[in-house]
């Protein structure tokens, strides 16, 4: 499977930090019905067992809404329950490395803050990049920021779809206009919100205004 720009339009990146009352598989599921187009499954405290079951129960749920998903990081789980594919960050496996394990066919996502970083994981076999933090973001304490500049840059440096991610929501997408990105990808902007679904739908309208600029 391999993704589209449209699939990357509005990229959900689950964090069980806000989970409530809800279970994960709730909290994705919402945000499926809500219009989500690409799930990325985010896991930092979770033991292996754990991890396995709960990326397999949520690979089916987003199968039956034909979304692509995605494993953060861990290219084993990745590779061992048959994802769609990973995203690996600049301090993670090297993107060629994980091309080289997952195989042609698997979606490889790869983060970068640099047009250089950009570039080297284009040339290394990334199907798209993630770049940010474009605004200040609680959700990742060791996210950069990217300057507007350096990421349009990064869009008219490569050929690969460019999703934006880092403290993106309803108040601020407008400003990315113009910058060359396909989408992007928030984790509070949807898993943080009182009702998920709702507050997907709403993103997903403001990000199809953003990106069609």
């Amino acid at each position: 499977m391999k993704c589209t720009k449209d699939d990357l339009l509005l990229y959900a990146v689950t964090d069980r930090s806000w989970l409530g009352e809800q279970t994960l598989y709730e909290q994705v599921e919402e945000a499926l019905k809500g219009g989500a187009t690409f799930v990325q499954l985010r896991e930092k405290e979770l033991d292996e067992e754990t991890f396995l079951k709960e990326a397999i129960e949520i690979k089916e749920l987003c199968r039956r809404y034909h979304v692509p998903f995605v494993i953060n990081d861990n290219v084993e789980i990745a590779r061992k329950m048959d994802a769609d594919g990973v995203h690996v960050g600049q301090s993670d496996m090297e993107a060629g490395d994980v091309r080289a394990i997952l195989g042609k066919d698997k979606i490889l996502g790869v983060s970068a803050q640099t047009v250089e970083q950009a570039v080297l994981a284009e040339k290394r076999g990334a199907d798209y990049l993630g770049v940010g933090a474009v605004f200040h973001t609680g959700s990742k304490a060791d996210a950069d920021d990217v300057s507007h500049e350096t990421l349009r840059a990064i869009c008219e440096a490569v050929n690969i779809p460019v999703i934006a991610i880092g403290g993106i929501g309803l108040h601020n997408v407008q400003e990315l206009k113009g910058s060359g990105i396909c989408g992007v990808a928030v984790i509070s902007a949807i898993f943080g919100a009182e009702h998920i679904r709702r507050a997907t739908e709403e993103l997903k309208e403001a990000v199809r205004l953003a990106v069609s600029q």
